[in-house]
């Protein structure tokens, strides 16, 4: 079968804030082949995104997505395979190429599941998929004691795990961060896990990293989560040397898989966190999954959007024993809800599971999509290039 159409949907909630939750629009990806359908996310800017995939050829190696992936076969893995690496070398100026390709490519492969009554997991090489242990991933609190009630209303769902990121954390002094971790660990409990998340506050400064360190061993932090940005190897690796306590994870902001392994090679992250809906889509991210088993480092997803992105960054790990830990937006906007009719939902253990059903297991609930479509019309010369399709057609 090739593939006949792709088409790019921009939702969106009627107010967007500076608040660091990246569930409030999204750009949803449709593709169709023959009489299957798949569905995919991009964690991506969606107005940018849909410019990188219809926009004119700028040159040689920086065209459009669409040229390198309208009208291919599609008859297996190897055919997602070499519509990626096309993309990457005729986009390869193209900075937002990889996020656009990101959604297609997880329609690909829940078109190609659904084409074949296979879950994308069995697709990629697993034999059976392994339940979860989800983190409550929320935003710090405004203070410390909006943090104790955010965290103990996590526990009191369920939630063995939390994580805390973004907010306040790592703006002002150092005991400003310190009551507020102290804040998180009393309301998880001293048998709960807690992960903090600096959201690349710091840049590239180590000391301003280090001073946190000793707050974050007392209260058994598990993970310190992106100190730093995603290429600043050196400081991670230096911090990494400071604290034995207090593993650094990262890696959300790779956008291929020789970023995601230069953090764990050279950055010393002990916790590889891949977003499928940044680094290029599934396939991409368990090769990092492979690679993080190899160098005895935790593969960990990362998700802050839909249930249709959780089930695609679930896949590339989903048949890692070991690797247990998945990160899960507990208080997405209503949009991410509504973007899918089913939802993974922790069981009795407080387990999530990986969708067994054909493709990603997800039901896209266009009905509901309706109210938070954006209508875009992009015009070059006078000729429209894109024009928001129709959800229902």
């Amino acid at each position: 079968m090739k593939i006949e159409t792709i088409d790019l949907f921009y939702v969106a909630m009627p107010v967007i804030t500076t608040e660091g939750d990246g569930s409030q629009d999204a750009l949803l990806v449709r593709v169709r082949a023959g009489q299957s359908e798949g569905w995919g996310e991009c964690e991506a800017a969606p107005l940018a995104s849909i410019a990188a995939y219809v926009g004119p050829m700028s040159h040689g190696s920086c065209r459009p997505v669409r040229d390198s992936v309208l009208g291919r076969d599609l008859q297996g893995h190897r055919d997602i395979e070499r519509i990626a690496l096309d993309v990457a070398y005729n986009s390869m100026d193209l900075l937002q190429a990889p996020h656009v390709l990101s959604g297609i490519e997880m329609a690909l492969w829940d078109l190609l599941g659904k084409q074949r009554g296979q879950p994308v997991w069995q697709l990629i090489g697993y034999q059976r998929a392994f339940p979860k242990m989800p983190y409550a991933s929320m935003l710090f609190g405004d203070s410390a004691q909006e943090t104790l009630d955010k965290v103990r209303a996590a526990r009191n769902r369920g939630f063995r795990a939390v994580k805390l990121g973004w907010g306040p954390f790592g703006r002002g002094a150092a005991k400003d961060d310190a009551d507020q971790l102290h804040a998180a660990r009393e309301g998880c409990g001293k048998d709960g896990i807690v992960c903090i998340d600096a959201g690349q506050i710091w840049g590239s400064d180590v000391e301003a990293a280090t001073a946190r360190i000793p707050v974050l061993e007392e209260i058994g932090a598990y993970w310190l989560e992106e100190p730093f940005q995603t290429g600043a190897l050196a400081s991670y690796k230096t911090l990494s040397e400071r604290s034995t306590k207090v593993g650094l994870a990262g890696g959300e902001g790779a956008h291929n898989v020789d970023m995601a392994r230069h953090l764990v090679d050279f950055g010393g992250v002990k916790f590889i966190q891949i977003d499928c809906g940044r680094i290029g889509g599934i396939a991409p991210a368990k090769q990092v999954a492979d690679y993080a088993v190899e160098r005895g480092v935790t593969y960990v997803n990362h998700t802050f959007t839909s249930h249709l992105a959780l089930s695609a960054s679930l896949q590339p790990f989903a048949g890692l024993e070991q690797h247990h830990i998945c990160e899960y937006p507990i208080t997405p906007k209503q949009l991410a809800l509504d973007i899918t009719a089913n939802h993974l939902l922790p069981d009795g253990n407080g387990e999530i599971h990986v969708p067994d059903q054909p493709g990603l297991g997800m039901v896209v609930n266009t009905q509901a999509l309706e109210k938070y479509l954006v209508e875009v019309e992009i015009k070059v010369q006078g000729a429209t290039i894109y024009q928001t399709p129709r959800l229902d057609s």
